[in-house]
């Protein structure tokens, strides 16, 4: 088994970090806020490191899983110096391709290797250890990532070359933002006529309009319960960087747009961590005006 060092503790980080060790890695791990990093190398064994630079040294494989471009280029800066010949820095970060691209060449001047590894499947997915994993890097870099990522992805993707993964994970957000606004605008249409929603969709989740997202989010999106999920203030982030792609290739991407826009309304009503479902609340608050 290998030397591992994860950096990021969030939602997301944290059981992924617990199933490296499940699967007999050696795992140091890194948070900005200490104690939580404490708190976990207690509950499984591992090593808590005060500093990215000490977490990294002498590790085979790194493992980011941050907030935004900022915060994995803070983080990268102090981990350059100490990326040992033949490391595997994996980024499980939604960051933008570009950043992915710039790492990339980084890591080669270090003769290290570099795999953005966006991932999908939320909290319960990182818990379980069934997250959707797509991936952008060389061929070598993935064949050697892939085994380490196995502890906590059921699918893993090779799509392409640095920046691929983190375009994918794009695609994967303008779907989503789709899906739940017109889930939301369903569900709206059926309250709005008087409909037991309930029965409409178990008539509609077995043909063409089902999704995942209307198999786990219509009974709360009906109850107006969103403390839970994928934040919208997450989701925002990531559509600003899809749109910004977007803008960059000449990709048109009108709906995603709206839906953005759509969700700083979700956010003006004080829904920044309510779960991306809570598009359906923009129609109650279009009722008491």
């Amino acid at each position: 088994m290998s030397k591992c060092a994860f950096l990021g503790l969030g939602v997301m980080g944290y059981p992924m970090a617990g199933h490296l060790v499940s699967k007999g890695h050696e795992v140091t791990v890194w948070n900005r806020t200490s104690a939580k990093a404490e708190g976990w190398a207690s509950k499984h064994d591992g090593k808590a490191a005060s500093t990215p630079k000490d977490a990294v040294s002498g590790a085979d494989y790194i493992c980011l899983c941050l907030g935004d471009d900022p915060d994995v280029e803070a983080v990268f800066d102090q981990i350059e110096g100490a990326l040992a010949s033949g490391a595997i820095v994996i980024d499980h970060t939604t960051a933008s391709a570009g950043l992915a691209r710039s790492l990339h060449e980084r890591c080669a001047a270090r003769g290290a290797h570099f795999v953005d590894a966006p991932i999908s499947g939320g909290q319960a997915g990182a818990e379980a250890g069934r997250l959707t994993i797509m991936c952008g890097g060389d061929d070598e870099a993935m064949a050697k990532a892939r085994p380490v990522m196995e502890a906590y992805g059921a699918r893993i993707t090779h799509i392409g070359e640095s920046g691929a993964g983190q375009l994918a994970k794009s695609v994967n957000q303008i779907c989503i933002a789709g899906i739940v606004q017109g889930l939301s605008e369903g569900i709206h249409f059926a309250e709005s006529n008087g409909l037991d929603v309930a029965k409409v969709m178990e008539a509609i989740s077995g043909g063409a309009a089902q999704s995942w997202q209307m198999e786990n989010r219509w009974k709360t999106m009906a109850a107006r319960e969103f403390e839970h999920g994928f934040a919208v203030d997450w989701m925002r982030k990531d559509l600003r960087i899809a749109l910004k792609a977007a803008r960059e290739s000449g990709a048109r991407l009108p709906v995603t747009a709206l839906v953005d826009q759509f969700y700083a309304d979700v956010q003006a009503e004080g829904g920044q961590r309510w779960d991306t479902s809570s598009l359906v609340t923009r129609f109650d608050t279009s009722r008491k005006q």
